[in-house]
């Protein structure tokens, strides 16, 4: 591959390598509380700010104005506040269906609002799948200061943060205010999906939370093996990813999207016979153990 054309994939691998880090982090939470379409909902949120933003003469139609971010933070924001607010041990109406319905208006919102902007189609795409090849070694820089923020924060209250995600009941018991903290996890949440959102688009946001997660569960139990099959992963597919965007021509964002997909069913296929080797390694060494013993 020639030197320059990996000098211009340099800042879109190092931005992929950034959303792994805090997706597959985040994802853990969101498989663990068994709110799998949240990501996507706060995603098309805050695409539904942005359009909107977008319609605004203080924007000037620029999508990427600081203006335009503010925007639709503050619709991230108002969504993590619905969030952190409607979940309860006994509901009637279940978490998942809210954030469906969120989900869904947040989308025909968009759409209407796309409906008064010009050349809504490539708005409507990019917001899909977003265009992480024309990011820049700025944007990098300040993703990876304000990942890195985030991440920090989650670090020093990781305690609470597990606790409300693995065993609410017990986090409950220990007198931790279970709102507060899913307004502190959904409000960080949406800034992350906000800025995600801009460089990758909601399809590509989606899978780096969710699918290093769900293959991680596939083959550990901890969190930080979790975590570090999840980054592994990430990794490994956003560099193939961009590899065959570019070999084959296609948009970079789909590409890695199936990709992941791809990678997720190829590791469910191979669960089976791993786990089948495991056990029958354990016991050929059981079985010489017991060997070597008699021997002796």
């Amino acid at each position: 591959m020639d030197t320059s054309v990996l000098v211009f994939l340099a800042a879109p691998f190092v931005a992929s390598l950034i959303l792994t880090g805090i997706h597959a982090y985040l994802g853990v939470h969101v498989v663990e509380r068994g709110v799998i379409f949240v990501d996507l909902s706060l995603a098309q949120i805050a695409a539904l700010g942005a359009t909107i933003a977008i319609l605004m003469p203080i924007t000037g139609g620029d999508p990427h104005a600081p203006i335009t971010y503010w925007i639709s933070l503050a619709f991230t924001f108002l969504g993590a506040l619905v969030f952190s607010t409607i979940r309860a041990r006994h509901a009637r109406i279940p978490q998942e269906a809210i954030i469906g319905i969120c989900y869904a208006v947040a989308s025909a919102g968009a759409i209407l609002a796309m409906s008064k902007a010009t050349s809504e189609s490539e708005h409507l795409k990019d917001m899909l799948v977003g265009n992480i090849l024309a990011v820049s070694w700025p944007e990098v820089g300040k993703t990876a200061i304000l990942y890195g923020a985030i991440g920090a924060f989650h670090y020093i209250f990781r305690h609470k943060f597990l606790a409300i995600s693995l065993d609410p009941r017990k986090a409950e018991a220990e007198g931790i205010p279970i709102k507060v903290w899913d307004f502190f996890f959904y409000a960080s949440f949406g800034f992350v999906v906000t800025s995600s959102v801009a460089i990758a688009g909601v399809l590509l946001v989606f899978c780096y939370l969710i699918v290093p997660s769900v293959a991680a569960m596939l083959y550990a139990d901890t969190i930080g093996r979790r975590l570090a099959i999840g980054w592994s992963m990430g990794t490994v597919v956003s560099a193939l990813g961009i590899y065959l965007s570019l070999k084959l021509d296609l948009p970079t964002g789909a590409t890695i999207v199936c990709t992941f997909g791809i990678v997720l069913i190829i590791m469910a296929a191979m669960r089976p016979l791993i786990h089948r080797e495991i056990p029958a390694r354990a016991h050929q060494m059981d079985q010489a153990d017991h060997v070597h013993g008699r021997t002796r």
